[in-house]
């Protein structure tokens, strides 16, 4: 077989009750076909799985029955078994599915180091992508805005609404997915999606404080309710309207403090890198005119625009967001630009699971999401505990390693038992997660 680490993966899948998360939310009661709703623990589990060997589309499912798969695994479906119960799932039972992914990231929370200093500081972060398809068929394909080499170019397409949780020792793992029309706006569910999340990471132990960061799209009413209401902090780019821009000029040239990030920051205009900036604060009131009213800070980052590089006078960019932080004003910034780790779990799920969005129907899409991301988790989980610089390893990197490990199956008396290669470089790893997902005595190298 050539996938072995599914072994203990899937051993640490069942420790943490994902199969009985599954059966007790899941329920299709009105199938359009039979028997097309039928198991769906063992399916959606073998979907999972499927992702966690490196499938991206529904046919690629089939490397779970390749060697001998099946004999160390029980219930292995056929690729067109599983797609048949994901064309059955509704707006309603992708609901179902986003609940799985909340309460089974709470229990792996709660069982391996995946949120390390979550009882602290927990981190937020809010963002969609639009991924494209193609064909006439595919439901809910439409034309939205993306950007490709820094220009913005309509592009058809689904577009998935993510939410992730981080700390500062531990990567980004997925708190939400909600998979919407390509045409979408990208605020659109948002306050909703940032109040699950925040319930999600309360539950998972955060104790402390928690920072919601998102981008222009997000700084509306909707999501600063959400954070206001369940005691979070928020840091959110706002759009830069009349009453900003009179906000930011009323900032003294006096107030500007050189800030220095720990890295070079590559200019999303210009293409051009720069390490070197100015920030400013000022009291901001947004949303004056309605009953969300709140007064905060607004800070201010501007640097020297690249594109007059011989201008008798700086000519500044300015890029405001709002925060109710206590943080420095500096350290408020580069806190905030932090944001953009969301865009590791985005590249995740495009090199993996959302290489494709394989089916034409839109709901079977959605659970294909929500199945990605519970397999990315669930990854991720397992890196923590092989340890050995997985903690915060890419999912490709994950799978290569751990995962997609060759090895020689025999059945003495029955007893199914794993030959490994002798010379893994990442056995050590391997090891400990089995030892930690299985809870005996691993198998022998061969």
């Amino acid at each position: 077989m050539s996938h072995a680490g599914l072994v203990p993966l899937l051993g640490l899948a069942k420790q943490t009750g994902l199969p009985n998360i599954i059966a007790g939310k899941v329920s299709i009661t009105t199938p359009r076909i039979k028997s097309g709703s039928a198991n769906p623990a063992p399916k959606l589990l073998g979907v999972i799985a499927g992702m966690c060997a490196g499938s991206d589309s529904i046919d690629d499912l089939d490397v779970l029955r390749a060697g001998g798969m099946p004999i160390l695994f029980d219930g292995v479906y056929a690729p067109s078994t599983l797609g048949v119960l994901l064309r059955e799932f509704s707006f309603g039972h992708a609901r179902q599915l986003e609940s799985v992914l909340r309460e089974h990231l709470v229990t792996l929370a709660e069982h391996t180091p995946l949120l390390a200093g979550l009882a602290d500081q927990a981190f937020i972060d809010i963002d969609s992508l639009l991924r494209p398809v193609y064909g006439h068929a595919k439901q809910g394909a439409s034309y939205g805005h993306t950007k490709i080499a820094g220009k913005q170019v309509l592009r058809k397409g689904l577009s998935p609404l993510a939410t992730t949780i981080s700390t500062e020792h531990s990567a980004p793992v997925i708190a939400g997915m909600r998979l919407r029309a390509g045409k979408t706006g990208s605020g659109k569910g948002a306050g909703r999606m940032v109040a699950q999340a925040i319930a999600t990471a309360r539950a998972a132990g955060a104790t402390g404080k928690i920072l919601v960061r998102g981008d222009s799209a997000y700084g509306n009413r909707a999501v600063v309710r959400a954070c206001v209401r369940g005691k979070s902090e928020f840091s959110l780019v706002m759009i830069k309207n009349r009453a900003i821009q009179r906000a930011i000029a009323a900032i003294p040239d006096t107030a500007w403090t050189p800030v220095r990030y720990p890295g070079a920051v590559q200019d999303p205009d210009t293409g051009a890198w720069i390490s070197d900036a100015e920030v400013a604060e000022v009291p901001y009131t947004a949303f004056a005119a309605t009953q969300d009213r709140i007064t905060a800070r607004l800070v201010v980052r501007r640097v020297k625009d690249a594109r007059y590089p011989d201008a008798l006078f700086p000519v500044w960019r300015y890029h405001p967001f709002f925060t109710n932080s206590t943080l420095p004003t500096a350290q408020a910034d580069i806190v905030h630009r932090r944001h953009a780790i969301i865009e590791s779990v985005f590249a995740d799920l495009i090199d993996g699971p959302l290489a494709h969005l394989p089916s034409g129907h839109f709901g079977a899409n959605s659970a294909w999401a929500l199945c990605a991301a519970i397999a990315h988790n669930l990854l991720h989980a397992a890196g923590t505990l092989a340890g050995q610089g997985h903690t915060a390893a890419r999912g490709a990197t994950l799978r290569r390693q751990l995962i997609s490990v060759p090895a020689r199956l025999a059945r003495p008396a029955r007893a199914p038992v794993l030959h490994l290669p002798s010379r893994w470089p990442w056995a050590p790893a391997w090891l400990r997660l089995w030892d930690q997902a299985i809870g005996h005595s691993p198998p022998a190298a061969a």
